[in-house]
C-alpha cells in the first residue's frame, strides 16, 4: 500500500510539474507579458523598467524556477483585475462550482443506476431501446445548448427557476455556521437545477449506458447462474452478487467524471451567470488575467489527482483481486 502510493504521488508531482510548465509557456506565447502589467499609454522606457523589475527580462528557465518557487511558498501572484492575490480569489469562486459538480453529479449517479440496471433487466425490449435511445440523444446534445434552451424556457418563458445568481450552501457550512448553510440549502438548490441538468446530462447517459453493458456482462458470469439456481431471489441475485462486480468500471468512471466536471462547467456557469470557477476563468481569459487563469489551472490539477488516487483506493476496496 505504501509502495503504491508513494509511487502515485512521484507520479503526481510530475504532473503538476507538467501543469506548470504548460501554463507558464502559455503565457510567453502570448507575447511579452509585460504589456499586461502596463498601461496603455506607458512609455518605452516605463515598458523596459516594468520588464526589468517583474523579471521578465531573466532567461526563460531561470523565470520558471522563480515561479515554480513562488508556487512551492503559496505565492501565485496578484490578480491584475482584483488586485489581491490570484488564489485567493479563485479560493473564493471555488465552494460554488463543488456544490454545482456534486449537485450534478448525484443527479447524474441517481439516476443512471436505476436507469442502466432496468436496461439490462429488461435486454432487447422496448423500454431498453428507449433508454438507450435517450441515452444517445444525452450524449449528443451539447451543455451549453441544452443550458441556453432551459434558460430560455424553463427560465425566461415558464419562470420556474431563476436564470442567474447562487445562493451558498458549502461557504456558510465550512465556516461552522450550520444554521445559515441549512437555511440556504432550499434556494441553493433551487438556484443549480438548471446549471446541474445541463451539466450532468452527459455524464447521466454516458454512465447509463455504462451500467447497462456493464450489468449484461456481470449477469452472464457463472457465480451468477449458480447463485440463481440456488433459488435465491433475483432481486437479491441483482443487488448483492451482480451490482458489486458491475460497479468497478462505474466507480472509476465516476471518479474521474468529477474531474472532467470541475473543469467543464466553463461555458454552462457562463450562460447562467454562475459565480463559480468556470466563470472566473471565462473572465480572466477576457481580461488577460493570467494569475487567476494558473492559479485555477493548478487548483484543478490538483484536485483532480487527488480524486484518482481516491479512485484507485476505492477500486482495490471494492475488488480484493486487484493488487495495488
Amino acid at each position: 500500500m505504501w509502495t503504491f502510493l508513494v509511487r502515485r504521488l512521484l507520479q503526481s508531482v510530475i504532473v503538476l510539474i507538467g501543469v506548470t510548465l504548460i501554463s507558464f509557456v502559455s503565457l510567453q506565447i502570448g507575447g511579452d507579458p509585460t504589456y499586461l502589467y502596463v498601461s496603455e499609454n506607458a512609455s518605452v522606457e516605463e515598458i523596459e523598467a516594468a520588464r526589468i523589475a517583474l523579471g521578465f527580462d531573466r532567461p526563460l528557465h531561470v523565470q520558471y524556477l522563480s515561479y515554480i518557487w513562488n508556487v512551492l511558498q503559496g505565492d501565485f501572484g496578484n490578480s491584475l483585475s482584483y488586485r489581491q492575490p490570484a488564489m485567493g480569489v479563485v479560493l473564493e469562486a471555488m465552494p460554488a462550482t463543488i456544490e454545482l459538480t456534486i449537485f450534478s453529479l448525484v443527479l447524474a449517479i441517481g439516476l443512471s443506476i436505476p436507469l442502466g440496471i432496468y436496461a439490462a433487466l429488461n435486454r432487447g425490449k422496448p423500454v431498453d431501446g428507449g433508454i438507450m435511445t435517450v441515452a444517445m440523444l444525452g450524449q449528443s446534445i451539447p451543455n451549453f445548448w441544452m443550458g441556453i434552451m432551459m434558460f430560455l424556457y424553463f427560465g425566461l418563458y415558464l419562470g420556474w427557476f431563476p436564470i442567474s445568481g447562487h445562493v451558498p450552501f458549502l461557504e456558510p457550512l465550512f465556516a461552522g455556521n450550520f444554521g445559515e448553510a441549512f437555511r440556504n440549502l432550499p434556494g441553493s438548490l433551487h438556484h443549480m437545477v438548471m446549471p446541474a441538468l445541463a451539466v450532468g446530462t452527459y455524464t447521466l447517459a454516458r454512465n447509463a449506458r455504462l451500467v447497462r453493458s456493464s450489468m449484461l456482462e456481470v449477469l452472464q458470469q457463472d457465480y451468477v447462474r449458480t447463485a440463481r439456481s440456488k433459488g435465491i431471489s433475483e432481486n437479491r441475485v441483482v443487488m448483492h452478487h451482480a451490482m458489486r462486480n458491475a460497479w468497478l468500471p462505474v466507480v472509476t468512471m465516476i471518479g474521474l467524471e468529477f474531474g472532467f466536471l470541475l473543469g467543464g462547467v466553463v461555458v454552462v456557469e457562463t450562460v447562467f451567470s454562475y459565480p463559480g470557477i468556470g466563470r472566473l476563468v471565462f473572465l480572466a481569459i477576457n481580461q488577460r488575467d493570467i494569475p487567476v487563469v494558473q492559479a485555477s489551472v493548478i487548483l484543478l490539477a490538483v484536485l483532480f489527482i487527488l480524486l484518482n488516487l481516491i479512485v484507485d483506493l476505492i477500486y482495490a476496496r471494492l475488488d480484493p483481486r486487484v493488487k495495488l
